[in-house]
């Protein structure tokens, strides 16, 4: 069984098994309170799908974009969970999990064949009036999505200019969906490939900056 874990908008945890069946999913909306609540929905996840600690094989985390405070609170709870099971921390850029569950929905509703060549943008509020935005097209042959740009930032009112002129589609998400987090954490094990990068993908520079040194006092 694969866990999933993401921190990047709300909270949101779950529980997938190999085969891609969601066990248990669970989600907290509060953009600010990760810390309070990711304990508590990693109890209840695994008790809703009747599985212990010890039946986790894998952990998958969301590895951004998204605000330094909130996203390192999920990281931080996955990779603990991991170390102390000694089993492997897989990391996820967050917006290919929403990517992965729009073009599964295409799939499965009949839109397929009118979406799955068509390149579109996962959208998330980065706050501060700015957007982080990731350009996909379709499913690869291990059925992960495909990447055409990496996670970017962009003004909150240049993001439907830079969209429609390069014939990219919007798609707004305001949350994560573990379950896809951990499907696709899933099918990149499955065809031994990283499919995220190794520290958080913060898309903007920290407020707080190393001291330059003492301050000069005088008299």
């Amino acid at each position: 069984m694969i866990l999933g874990i993401d921190t990047s908008l709300g909270t949101t945890v779950a529980v997938v098994d190999p085969d891609g069946l969601v066990r248990a999913q669970l989600n907290s909306a509060d953009p600010r309170g990760h810390a309070e609540v990711i304990g508590s929905l990693l109890e209840r996840v695994l008790a809703e799908a009747g599985a212990g600690p010890t039946d986790i094989t894998h952990v998958a985390a969301g590895m951004g974009p998204g605000p330094f405070t909130g996203l390192r609170v999920g990281i931080a709870a996955a990779r603990t969970f991991a170390l102390g099971r000694g089993i492997p921390f897989i990391p996820v850029v967050s917006h290919d999990a929403v990517a992965l569950e729009l073009l599964l929905h295409d799939a499965l509703t009949g839109g397929w064949e009118e979406t799955a060549d068509e390149p579109f943008a996962v959208c998330t509020d980065a706050r501060r009036r700015e957007f982080a935005y990731t350009v996909y097209r379709g499913l690869d042959e291990d059925g992960l999505p495909v990447r055409l740009a990496e996670p970017a930032l962009i003004p909150r009112e240049d993001l439907d200019a830079r969209l429609t002129a390069d014939r990219v589609l919007r798609r707004d998400a305001d949350r994560i969906p573990a379950a896809m987090l951990a499907l696709a954490a899933g099918r990149a094990v499955a065809a031994d490939r990283a499919v995220g990068p190794d520290d958080a993908l913060y898309l903007r520079s920290p407020d707080v900056t190393p001291s330059h040194g003492p301050k000069r006092v005088s008299a």
